[in-house]
Protein backbone atom coordinates (compact mmCIF):
# COMPACT_ATOMS: atom_id res chain seq x y z
CA UNK A 1 0.00 0.00 0.00
CA UNK A 2 1.32 3.45 -0.82
CA UNK A 3 1.96 6.36 1.51
CA UNK A 4 -0.97 8.03 3.21
CA UNK A 5 -1.63 11.40 1.57
CA UNK A 6 -3.90 14.38 1.99
CA UNK A 7 -6.71 14.87 -0.52
CA UNK A 8 -4.61 17.29 -2.59
CA UNK A 9 -1.90 14.64 -3.03
CA UNK A 10 0.56 16.21 -0.59
CA UNK A 11 2.04 13.77 1.90
CA UNK A 12 0.26 14.08 5.22
CA UNK A 13 2.01 15.20 8.39
CA UNK A 14 2.40 12.74 11.29
CA UNK A 15 -0.43 14.57 13.04
CA UNK A 16 -2.92 14.09 10.18
CA UNK A 17 -1.89 10.74 8.62
CA UNK A 18 -4.37 8.79 10.72
CA UNK A 19 -7.75 9.52 12.34
CA UNK A 20 -6.78 9.12 16.00
CA UNK A 21 -4.87 11.82 17.81
CA UNK A 22 -1.84 10.64 19.78
CA UNK A 23 0.80 12.36 21.87
CA UNK A 24 4.30 11.45 22.89
CA UNK A 25 7.91 12.58 22.91
CA UNK A 26 10.10 12.48 19.81
CA UNK A 27 13.64 13.27 18.70
CA UNK A 28 13.83 15.53 15.63
CA UNK A 29 17.54 15.21 14.79
CA UNK A 30 20.72 13.37 15.78
CA UNK A 31 21.18 15.48 18.89
CA UNK A 32 18.79 12.86 20.29
CA UNK A 33 16.95 15.47 22.35
CA UNK A 34 13.36 14.37 22.96
CA UNK A 35 10.48 16.82 23.24
CA UNK A 36 6.66 16.78 23.10
CA UNK A 37 5.24 15.58 19.79
CA UNK A 38 1.68 15.40 18.47
CA UNK A 39 0.99 12.69 15.88
CA UNK A 40 -1.73 10.18 15.00
CA UNK A 41 -2.55 6.47 15.11
CA UNK A 42 -4.76 4.41 12.82
CA UNK A 43 -8.28 3.42 13.78
CA UNK A 44 -8.70 0.04 15.45
CA UNK A 45 -9.11 -2.54 12.67
CA UNK A 46 -10.82 -5.93 12.84
CA UNK A 47 -7.59 -7.66 13.97
CA UNK A 48 -6.30 -4.79 16.11
CA UNK A 49 -6.09 -4.02 19.79
CA UNK A 50 -5.88 -0.44 21.09
CA UNK A 51 -3.75 -0.03 24.19
CA UNK A 52 -3.52 2.80 26.69
CA UNK A 53 0.19 2.85 27.55
CA UNK A 54 0.99 2.76 31.26
CA UNK A 55 4.75 2.11 31.28
CA UNK A 56 7.54 1.98 28.73
CA UNK A 57 11.09 0.83 29.36
CA UNK A 58 14.12 2.59 27.94
CA UNK A 59 16.33 0.25 25.93
CA UNK A 60 19.91 1.02 24.91
CA UNK A 61 18.76 0.70 21.30
CA UNK A 62 16.46 3.68 21.92
CA UNK A 63 19.58 5.75 22.64
CA UNK A 64 21.33 4.48 19.50
CA UNK A 65 18.23 5.20 17.43
CA UNK A 66 17.53 8.75 18.55
CA UNK A 67 21.16 9.67 17.85
CA UNK A 68 21.20 7.85 14.49
CA UNK A 69 24.21 5.76 15.58
CA UNK A 70 23.11 3.00 13.19
CA UNK A 71 22.54 5.52 10.33
CA UNK A 72 18.98 4.31 9.69
CA UNK A 73 16.91 6.75 11.75
CA UNK A 74 14.01 8.57 10.12
CA UNK A 75 13.08 11.71 12.05
CA UNK A 76 10.92 12.53 13.88
CA UNK A 77 11.29 9.33 15.90
CA UNK A 78 9.20 8.25 18.90
CA UNK A 79 11.21 5.46 20.61
CA UNK A 80 10.04 2.72 22.95
CA UNK A 81 9.51 -1.01 22.48
CA UNK A 82 9.05 -2.20 26.06
CA UNK A 83 5.40 -1.25 26.29
CA UNK A 84 2.90 -2.27 28.96
CA UNK A 85 -0.66 -1.03 29.07
CA UNK A 86 -4.39 -1.66 29.28
CA UNK A 87 -6.61 -2.76 26.42
CA UNK A 88 -9.21 -0.09 25.60
CA UNK A 89 -10.65 -1.47 22.33
CA UNK A 90 -10.58 -4.73 20.36
CA UNK A 91 -11.48 -5.52 16.76
CA UNK A 92 -14.25 -7.91 15.71
CA UNK A 93 -11.78 -10.72 14.93
CA UNK A 94 -9.81 -10.45 18.18
CA UNK A 95 -10.19 -13.52 20.39
CA UNK A 96 -7.23 -13.48 22.77
CA UNK A 97 -7.83 -10.14 24.49
CA UNK A 98 -10.66 -8.07 25.90
CA UNK A 99 -11.05 -4.53 27.18
CA UNK A 100 -9.31 -4.13 30.53
CA UNK A 101 -6.64 -6.76 29.97
CA UNK A 102 -3.04 -5.92 30.88
CA UNK A 103 -0.87 -6.52 27.84
CA UNK A 104 2.56 -5.85 26.41
CA UNK A 105 4.12 -4.92 23.08
CA UNK A 106 7.78 -5.60 22.36
CA UNK A 107 10.02 -4.88 19.41
CA UNK A 108 7.72 -6.10 16.61
CA UNK A 109 4.30 -4.98 15.41
CA UNK A 110 4.07 -6.98 12.18
CA UNK A 111 5.75 -9.50 9.88
CA UNK A 112 4.94 -11.25 6.60
CA UNK A 113 3.42 -14.32 8.40
CA UNK A 114 4.37 -16.54 5.42
CA UNK A 115 8.16 -16.97 5.33
CA UNK A 116 9.91 -19.96 6.91
CA UNK A 117 10.81 -17.89 9.97
CA UNK A 118 7.26 -16.73 10.59
CA UNK A 119 5.83 -20.22 10.03
CA UNK A 120 8.22 -21.59 12.67
CA UNK A 121 7.35 -18.90 15.20
CA UNK A 122 10.44 -16.79 14.57
CA UNK A 123 8.76 -13.58 13.45
CA UNK A 124 11.81 -11.80 14.87
CA UNK A 125 13.86 -13.08 11.91
CA UNK A 126 11.33 -12.25 9.21
CA UNK A 127 13.02 -10.23 6.44
CA UNK A 128 9.87 -8.11 6.21
CA UNK A 129 9.28 -7.59 9.92
CA UNK A 130 7.93 -4.21 10.97
CA UNK A 131 9.50 -2.77 14.09
CA UNK A 132 7.56 -0.95 16.79
CA UNK A 133 9.23 2.32 15.91
CA UNK A 134 11.37 3.78 13.10
CA UNK A 135 9.92 1.31 10.62
CA UNK A 136 7.72 1.66 7.55
CA UNK A 137 4.27 0.26 8.33
CA UNK A 138 2.06 -1.66 5.90
CA UNK A 139 0.29 1.56 4.84
CA UNK A 140 3.54 3.38 4.10
CA UNK A 141 3.56 5.53 7.23
CA UNK A 142 6.14 5.45 10.03
CA UNK A 143 5.70 3.41 13.16
CA UNK A 144 5.97 5.32 16.42
CA UNK A 145 6.87 3.69 19.72
CA UNK A 146 5.89 3.62 23.34
CA UNK A 147 7.05 7.01 24.59
CA UNK A 148 3.43 7.95 23.91
CA UNK A 149 -0.07 7.75 25.31
CA UNK A 150 -1.56 4.95 23.17
CA UNK A 151 -0.84 2.46 20.41
CA UNK A 152 -2.83 0.28 17.99
CA UNK A 153 -1.32 -3.16 17.28
CA UNK A 154 -2.37 -6.34 15.50
CA UNK A 155 -3.49 -8.96 18.04
CA UNK A 156 -0.78 -11.41 16.92
CA UNK A 157 1.98 -9.12 18.18
CA UNK A 158 0.57 -8.55 21.66
CA UNK A 159 1.35 -10.61 24.75
CA UNK A 160 -0.55 -11.00 27.98
CA UNK A 161 1.09 -9.72 31.16
CA UNK A 162 0.65 -12.36 33.91
CA UNK A 163 -1.52 -11.21 36.79
CA UNK A 164 1.26 -11.61 39.36
CA UNK A 165 3.83 -9.57 37.44
CA UNK A 166 4.38 -5.92 38.45
CA UNK A 167 3.73 -3.88 35.33
CA UNK A 168 6.63 -1.45 35.71
CA UNK A 169 9.27 -4.09 36.47
CA UNK A 170 7.85 -6.37 33.80
CA UNK A 171 8.11 -3.85 30.96
CA UNK A 172 11.85 -4.36 30.24
CA UNK A 173 11.30 -8.10 29.85
CA UNK A 174 9.59 -7.35 26.51
CA UNK A 175 13.03 -6.64 25.06
CA UNK A 176 15.78 -7.35 27.60
CA UNK A 177 14.01 -10.43 28.95
CA UNK A 178 13.30 -12.18 25.65
CA UNK A 179 16.73 -11.17 24.30
CA UNK A 180 18.47 -13.35 26.90
CA UNK A 181 15.75 -15.99 27.42
CA UNK A 182 15.69 -17.00 23.76
CA UNK A 183 19.41 -17.91 23.39
CA UNK A 184 19.42 -19.71 26.73
CA UNK A 185 16.60 -21.86 25.38
CA UNK A 186 17.64 -22.43 21.78
CA UNK A 187 21.33 -23.06 22.38
CA UNK A 188 20.69 -25.57 25.15
CA UNK A 189 22.09 -23.39 27.90
CA UNK A 190 19.01 -23.69 30.10
CA UNK A 191 19.70 -27.26 31.21
CA UNK A 192 20.37 -27.87 34.90
CA UNK A 193 24.03 -28.48 35.60
CA UNK A 194 25.29 -26.30 32.76
CA UNK A 195 27.78 -23.56 33.54
CA UNK A 196 27.37 -20.29 31.68
CA UNK A 197 29.14 -16.97 31.71
CA UNK A 198 27.27 -13.66 31.45
CA UNK A 199 29.46 -10.91 30.03
CA UNK A 200 28.38 -7.47 31.15
CA UNK A 201 26.13 -6.73 34.11
CA UNK A 202 23.74 -4.14 32.73
CA UNK A 203 20.17 -4.07 31.47
CA UNK A 204 20.54 -7.37 29.61
CA UNK A 205 23.10 -9.03 31.84
CA UNK A 206 21.27 -8.71 35.14
CA UNK A 207 18.15 -10.31 33.62
CA UNK A 208 20.28 -13.06 32.05
CA UNK A 209 21.62 -13.95 35.50
CA UNK A 210 18.10 -14.13 36.92
CA UNK A 211 16.76 -16.33 34.12
CA UNK A 212 19.77 -18.64 34.19
CA UNK A 213 19.43 -19.15 37.94
CA UNK A 214 15.71 -19.80 37.51
CA UNK A 215 16.64 -22.53 35.02
CA UNK A 216 18.99 -24.09 37.60
CA UNK A 217 22.18 -23.14 35.78
CA UNK A 218 25.53 -22.23 37.36
CA UNK A 219 26.32 -18.60 36.49
CA UNK A 220 29.58 -16.69 36.44
CA UNK A 221 29.39 -12.95 35.77
CA UNK A 222 32.28 -11.54 33.74
CA UNK A 223 32.58 -7.78 34.11
CA UNK A 224 35.08 -4.98 33.59
CA UNK A 225 33.93 -3.41 36.88
CA UNK A 226 35.25 -5.02 40.11
CA UNK A 227 32.73 -2.96 42.10
CA UNK A 228 29.87 -5.06 40.70
CA UNK A 229 30.95 -8.29 42.42
CA UNK A 230 28.87 -7.89 45.56
CA UNK A 231 25.83 -6.91 43.51
CA UNK A 232 26.21 -9.88 41.17
CA UNK A 233 26.55 -12.49 43.89
CA UNK A 234 24.58 -11.19 46.86
CA UNK A 235 21.70 -9.46 45.08
CA UNK A 236 21.34 -11.25 41.75
CA UNK A 237 22.40 -14.71 42.89
CA UNK A 238 25.37 -15.37 40.58
CA UNK A 239 27.62 -18.23 41.67
CA UNK A 240 30.89 -16.51 40.80
CA UNK A 241 32.31 -13.23 39.53
CA UNK A 242 35.32 -12.48 37.38
CA UNK A 243 37.00 -9.26 36.29
CA UNK A 244 37.71 -9.52 32.58
CA UNK A 245 40.97 -7.58 32.88
CA UNK A 246 42.34 -9.88 35.62
CA UNK A 247 44.60 -12.42 33.82
CA UNK A 248 44.83 -14.73 36.84
CA UNK A 249 41.06 -15.04 37.15
CA UNK A 250 40.61 -15.53 33.42
CA UNK A 251 43.36 -18.13 33.29
CA UNK A 252 41.89 -20.07 36.20
CA UNK A 253 38.50 -20.28 34.46
CA UNK A 254 39.77 -21.45 31.06
CA UNK A 255 37.73 -24.28 29.58
CA UNK A 256 35.07 -24.29 32.32
CA UNK A 257 31.97 -22.84 30.65
CA UNK A 258 29.39 -24.55 28.45
CA UNK A 259 28.24 -21.23 27.06
CA UNK A 260 28.50 -17.48 27.30
CA UNK A 261 25.78 -14.86 26.87
CA UNK A 262 27.66 -11.78 25.71
CA UNK A 263 25.61 -8.64 26.37
CA UNK A 264 28.34 -6.05 25.79
CA UNK A 265 27.50 -3.38 23.22
CA UNK A 266 30.95 -1.78 23.16
CA UNK A 267 33.90 -2.92 21.04
CA UNK A 268 35.85 -5.58 22.97
CA UNK A 269 38.14 -8.56 22.43
CA UNK A 270 36.48 -11.95 21.97
CA UNK A 271 39.59 -14.12 22.29
CA UNK A 272 39.89 -14.07 26.12
CA UNK A 273 36.21 -15.01 26.34
CA UNK A 274 36.53 -17.88 23.87
CA UNK A 275 39.28 -19.38 26.05
CA UNK A 276 36.71 -19.70 28.85
CA UNK A 277 34.57 -22.10 26.82
CA UNK A 278 34.74 -25.86 26.98
CA UNK A 279 35.28 -27.86 23.81
CA UNK A 280 32.27 -27.22 21.54
CA UNK A 281 31.19 -24.38 23.81
CA UNK A 282 29.01 -21.56 22.49
CA UNK A 283 29.24 -17.80 22.83
CA UNK A 284 25.98 -16.06 21.93
CA UNK A 285 26.17 -12.39 21.00
CA UNK A 286 23.17 -10.32 22.08
CA UNK A 287 24.90 -6.95 22.52
CA UNK A 288 25.22 -4.82 19.39
CA UNK A 289 28.51 -2.88 19.12
CA UNK A 290 28.38 -0.11 16.54
CA UNK A 291 31.71 -1.23 15.01
CA UNK A 292 32.78 -4.71 13.82
CA UNK A 293 34.54 -7.05 16.24
CA UNK A 294 37.57 -9.19 15.38
CA UNK A 295 36.75 -12.88 15.22
CA UNK A 296 39.76 -15.09 16.16
CA UNK A 297 38.96 -18.03 13.89
CA UNK A 298 41.91 -20.14 15.07
CA UNK A 299 40.40 -20.17 18.58
CA UNK A 300 37.13 -21.48 17.15
CA UNK A 301 38.74 -24.17 15.02
CA UNK A 302 40.92 -25.59 17.78
CA UNK A 303 38.03 -26.01 20.21
CA UNK A 304 35.16 -26.70 17.86
CA UNK A 305 33.57 -23.61 19.35
CA UNK A 306 30.66 -21.53 18.11
CA UNK A 307 30.05 -17.80 18.04
CA UNK A 308 26.41 -17.10 17.22
CA UNK A 309 23.97 -14.22 17.34
CA UNK A 310 20.46 -13.97 18.73
CA UNK A 311 17.90 -11.19 18.32
CA UNK A 312 14.92 -10.91 20.69
CA UNK A 313 12.39 -13.74 20.07
CA UNK A 314 9.16 -14.74 18.39
CA UNK A 315 5.74 -14.04 19.83
CA UNK A 316 5.14 -17.53 21.26
CA UNK A 317 8.54 -17.46 22.96
CA UNK A 318 7.88 -13.99 24.33
CA UNK A 319 4.65 -15.14 25.98
CA UNK A 320 6.41 -18.26 27.27
CA UNK A 321 9.19 -16.06 28.70
CA UNK A 322 6.72 -13.83 30.54
CA UNK A 323 4.86 -16.80 32.01
CA UNK A 324 8.15 -18.39 33.12
CA UNK A 325 9.28 -15.08 34.62
CA UNK A 326 6.07 -14.71 36.59
CA UNK A 327 6.32 -18.27 37.90
CA UNK A 328 9.91 -17.75 39.06
CA UNK A 329 9.58 -14.12 40.17
CA UNK A 330 11.97 -12.80 37.53
CA UNK A 331 11.64 -9.07 36.91
CA UNK A 332 13.98 -6.27 35.90
CA UNK A 333 15.62 -4.02 38.46
CA UNK A 334 14.38 -0.59 37.47
CA UNK A 335 14.47 3.12 38.18
CA UNK A 336 11.00 4.55 37.54
CA UNK A 337 11.09 8.04 36.02
CA UNK A 338 8.74 10.71 34.74
CA UNK A 339 8.54 11.68 31.09
CA UNK A 340 10.17 15.04 31.76
CA UNK A 341 13.30 13.23 33.03
CA UNK A 342 13.80 11.25 29.82
CA UNK A 343 16.63 13.36 28.36
CA UNK A 344 18.56 13.19 31.61
CA UNK A 345 17.94 9.43 31.65
CA UNK A 346 19.45 9.15 28.17
CA UNK A 347 22.55 11.03 29.33
CA UNK A 348 22.89 8.69 32.28
CA UNK A 349 22.27 5.62 30.13
CA UNK A 350 25.14 6.67 27.84
CA UNK A 351 27.37 6.60 30.94
CA UNK A 352 25.92 3.27 32.15
CA UNK A 353 24.62 5.16 35.18
CA UNK A 354 21.49 3.11 35.84
CA UNK A 355 20.80 -0.01 37.87
CA UNK A 356 19.67 -1.52 35.61
CA UNK A 357 16.82 -0.23 33.47
CA UNK A 358 14.92 3.05 33.27
CA UNK A 359 11.14 2.74 32.95
CA UNK A 360 8.94 5.73 32.13
CA UNK A 361 5.72 6.12 34.10
CA UNK A 362 3.72 7.11 31.03
CA UNK A 363 0.25 7.09 32.56
CA UNK A 364 1.09 9.46 35.41
CA UNK A 365 3.63 11.79 33.80
CA UNK A 366 2.95 12.13 30.07
CA UNK A 367 0.77 15.21 29.63
CA UNK A 368 -0.15 16.99 26.41
CA UNK A 369 1.37 20.43 25.96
Amino acid sequence: MGSVTEENGVKASPETQHPRKAFGWAARDNSGVLSPFSFSRRNNGDDDVTIKILYCGICHSDLHSIKNDWTNTIYPIVPGHEIVGTVTEVGSNVRKFKVGDKVGVGCLVNSCRSCDGCKQGFENYCPRMILTYNSIDADGTMTYGGYSDMVVVDEHFIVRIPATMPLDKGAPLLCAGITVYSPLKYFGLNEQGKHIGVVGLGGLGHVAVKFAKAFGVKVTVISSSPRKEKEAIERLGADAFMVSSNPEQMQAAMGTMDGIINTVSAVHSLMPLLFLLKTRGKMIMVGAPDKPLELPVFSLIMGGKIVAGSCIGGMQDTQEMLDFAAKHNVTADIELIGMDYVNKAMERLAKADVRYRFVIDIANTLTAA
